[in-house]
């Protein structure tokens, strides 16, 4: 990898501080700006991880004396270096590390129809949203299709829940339910009042998750096209999970389906 040559900023008004605090801020600027803001070493080690190529990278000053860090910004086409009161004006972090990246928004992929999916319908909170990529990057799913109403999923509070799952997923958003007319897997949806159970009824592999808002449920339309309703068994008797736990919940037991089959 040939050097870098770092620039400094030092002026709170510089063109690209500005972009990086709305990159920060605001959960939908990424579209109109066509790049992420990655912010901490985490994300970033994350996307570079998986050959993601920031075009730039923007570096604290005392981050920047430590070699892995130093390293990790080198990687960016760009490395700007910024005095640390500078760089925690731009960051949304309780305790930033001091590096962060711009990452260039790709355009979505196409639909892989047999690929086993999530569907995200109209799930609003950020943090459930993150998490659930999170889970489906953890037990082999390889696309996540999110409905109109979902939380972006390129906004700063999704990549911080998500922990770099995003690097590992396909991830296509602002769908409409007519669009998920091109996978060809049956769908799986879960319902407190399903007669099938999970961990009894047999799953379809591969399948589509469907996973809903936290208060209304599947839509009705959804979920007359599921192949398979189950309902998560819950012996202690609460009334439903967070969505992100039953995301967790109904992910993990399709891997441990396939391997109790093999």
């Amino acid at each position: 990898m040939s050097a870098v040559q770092p620039s400094r900023i030092t002026s709170r008004d510089n063109p690209l501080l500005a972009k990086l605090r709305k990159l920060a801020r605001d959960a939908g600027a990424y579209r109109q700006a066509g790049a992420v803001w990655l912010d901490g070493e985490h994300l970033c080690s994350a996307a570079a991880q998986r050959g993601r190529r920031a075009v730039q990278a923007v570096v604290a000053e005392s981050a920047w004396q430590r070699p892995a860090l130093r390293e990790l910004a080198a990687r960016a086409e760009r490395v700007a270096i910024v005095p640390d009161a500078l760089y925690a004006s731009i960051s949304a972090l309780p305790s930033p590390t001091g590096l962060g990246y711009v990452l260039p928004l790709d355009a979505a992929p196409a639909i892989d129809p047999h690929a086993p999916t999530v569907v995200l319908d109209r799930v609003q909170d950020a943090g459930n949203v993150g998490s659930v990529l999170r889970s489906a990057a953890a037990f082999g799913v390889r696309q996540v299709l999110a409905l109109e109403g979902t939380a972006t999923l390129w906004s700063p509070k999704v990549l911080r829940a998500g922990m770099g799952a995003h690097f590992a997923l396909a991830l296509v958003e602002a769908l409409q339910s007519a669009d998920l007319a091109a996978l060809a897997v049956p769908f799986v949806g879960t319902s407190s009042h399903a007669a099938q159970v999970l961990g009894i009824a047999a799953l379809p592999r591969p399948c589509a998750w469907i996973f809903s808002h936290e208060g209304q449920g599947i839509d009705a339309a959804l979920l007359a096209r599921c192949a398979l309703v189950v309902r998560i068994p819950q012996p202690g008797g609460e009334e439903s999970l967070n969505v992100a736990a039953a995301a967790a919940v109904c992910l993990y037991e399709a891997v441990r389906d396939v391997a109790s089959a093999g």
